[in-house]
């Protein structure tokens, strides 16, 4: 059996969630305001806007909303969509599946 040294371990991605929005049931601009926020106050230089079943929309329109109109200038363009869905059991113990979106946000 081979021994585990430094050199042959898998590197550890770390991720940052500091830069994730995770969009649901706050009001809709409250999503805008953070990606907003995330670029101009903190200075990302990428923000990811996660969503999950019915909030999808609401994602993209948090996206859209943010970059045409309040980061017009900032020059944010969309790098990645990454689409995906993820299985629950649900209360009768039904196997479902919801679909979920992650859009990355790049600063140029």
């Amino acid at each position: 059996m081979e021994e585990e040294t430094e050199s042959n371990k898998e590197p550890v991605q770390v991720v940052d969630k500091d830069n994730v929005i995770f969009v649901g049931v706050k009001p809709f601009m409250n999503y805008v305001t953070g990606v907003v926020m995330q670029f101009q106050n903190k200075g990302q230089r990428e923000v990811i806007v996660s969503a999950r079943g019915k909030f999808i929309s609401k994602a993209v329109d948090v996206v859209e909303v943010a970059r045409r109109t309040f980061l017009k200038d900032e020059k944010i363009k969309v790098d990645n969509i990454k689409i995906s869905s993820e299985q629950f059991e649900n209360k009768e113990g039904k196997r479902i599946y919801v679909s979920a979106i992650e859009i990355k946000l790049v600063k140029e």
